[in-house]
C-alpha cells in the first residue's frame, strides 16, 4: 500500500527541495506500533536539515552531499493502527502522541513502543503532536540540569519560542518566579501562559536590569557566557540548552572552568527524552498546568511554506503540520 508523505532528497531552500509523494506505508517490527498520524509538529532540526547549511552537522549526521533522512519531521501524534508480536502497552485504537525519531511528516510511522504515550484525552490531536521533543526538552532543561528548586527564581531565555513556551508553565507549576525574555510582539503571549516578568530584549538588556536569578535557561543563546555569571545569584546555574552553535560550545567547554571559580555553575545540555519524561509531561498536561501555544496549522501538502515560516522566526509556540485536508 502506498501512503502521502513529504519527501526530502536535496538541500536548499524548503520550497524547492521538499515534494507532496507517495510512498510504501511501512509495516511494523515485532516491537513497533503503526500510528496513523493525525498531526506533526516543527522542530529547529527539521529547518536545519532542509537548507543543510551546517557542514558539521551533515558531516556528524544529516548526510554531506545529500540528507540520510527522506522524511522529515519527529513529534507526533495519532491513532495506532497496527502493533507488533511484542508489543504489550498499546491495541489498534489506541490514540497516542511521542517521538518517531524521522519520518513524521507522513500519513503513517511505525514507533518503538517506549517512544510513545497515550494521549490525554483533554488535548487535541494538535496539541499533543506540539508536546513531545520540547516540552521534555524544557522539563529536563529545569529539573534535570537545572535542579530546580520551589521558590527559585528563574530566567527563561527564549521564552515565546517552542521550548520556551513549555518552560514558562512547568517552571510556573514547579512552584518558582519565572521571568522570560522575547521580543516586542510576543510579550503579552509569555505573560498570559504565567511569566511575572517579561524584559523585551529590543528595549532593555537583561543583564543591567540589576536582577539576579537561582536558574537561567537559555534557549537562544547569542551571547558570551561571561555576561551572565553576574546576574547569577550564589549557587545560581546557567545552562545553554539552543541557540547559536558557538554559543552552545563555548559554554560546554569554557562553562565548567569558569565555575570553578566560585558557586557559579556554567554549562551546556543535551536532553534526551526517557519514558519517566513523558509520563511527568502527560500529568501535566492533564491537569491543565501546562498547555500547548499554537502559532499556526499547516496541512500536509504544505509543510515547505510551514518551514519557510519557521525559518522566517515570526511564530509564537509550535507550527504544526496536520494530515486533515
Amino acid at each position: 500500500m502506498k501512503m502521502k508523505a513529504i519527501v526530502h532528497t536535496k538541500y536548499g531552500p524548503p520550497q524547492e527541495v521538499l515534494e507532496l509523494e507517495e510512498v510504501e506505508k511501512p509495516t511494523p517490527k515485532d516491537d513497533e506500533v503503526l500510528v496513523k498520524v493525525y498531526a506533526a509538529s516543527l522542530n529547529a532540526i527539521d529547518k536545519i536539515v532542509v537548507e543543510g547549511k551546517s557542514f558539521f552537522i551533515r558531516l556528524t549526521t544529516l548526510g554531506i552531499r545529500k540528507p540520510s533522512h527522506k522524511i522529515l519531521g519527529d513529534d507526533i501524534a495519532g491513532v495506532v493502527e497496527a502493533v507488533g508480536k511484542k508489543i504489550t502497552k498499546f491495541q489498534p485504537g489506541d490514540e497516542v502522541f511521542g517521538i518517531s525519531t524521522w519520518g513524521a511528516f507522513a500519513e503513517y510511522r511505525c514507533v518503538p513502543e517506549k517512544r510513545i504515550i497515550k494521549k490525554p484525552k483533554n488535548i487535541s490531536f494538535e496539541q499533543a503532536a506540539a508536546v513531545p521533543i520540547t516540552a521534555i526538552t524544557a522539563l529536563q532543561s529545569l529539573q534535570k540540569f537545572g535542579q530546580i528548586q520551589q521558590g527559585e527564581k528563574v530566567l527563561v531565555i527564549g521564552a515565546s519560542g517552542g521550548t520556551g513556551t513549555f518552560a514558562v508553565q512547568i517552571a510556573k507549576a514547579l512552584g518558582t518566579e519565572v521571568s522570560g525574555v522575547c521580543s516586542t510582539s510576543k510579550v503579552e503571549k509569555v505573560k498570559s501562559i504565567g511569566a511575572e516578568h517579561v524584559i523585551d530584549y529590543k528595549k532593555e538588556d537583561f543583564t543591567k536590569t540589576g536582577q539576579t536569578y537561582d536558574l537561567i535557561i537559555d534557549f537562544a543563546a547569542y551571547r558570551s557566557i561571561r555576561d551572565f555569571k553576574r546576574i547569577l545569584n550564589p549557587k545560581g546555574r546557567y545552562i545553554v540548552i539552543g541557540g547559536s552553535t558557538r554559543r552552545f560550545f563555548e559554554a560546554l567547554l569554557i562553562g565548567p572552568i569558569i565555575s570553578l571559580i566560585g558557586n557559579k555553575k556554567i554549562t551546556a545540555k543535551i536532553p534526551i527524552p526517557k519514558e519517566e519524561d513523558f509520563i511527568q509531561i502527560k500529568e501535566l498536561l492533564e491537569s491543565g498546568k501546562v498547555v500547548p501555544v499554537i502559532d499556526k496549522i499547516f496541512p500536509l501538502n504544505k509543510t515547505p511554506e510551514a518551514i519557510q515560516y519557521y525559518l522566517d522566526g515570526k511564530f509564537t509556540g509550535k507550527i504544526i503540520i496536520s494530515m486533515k485536508e
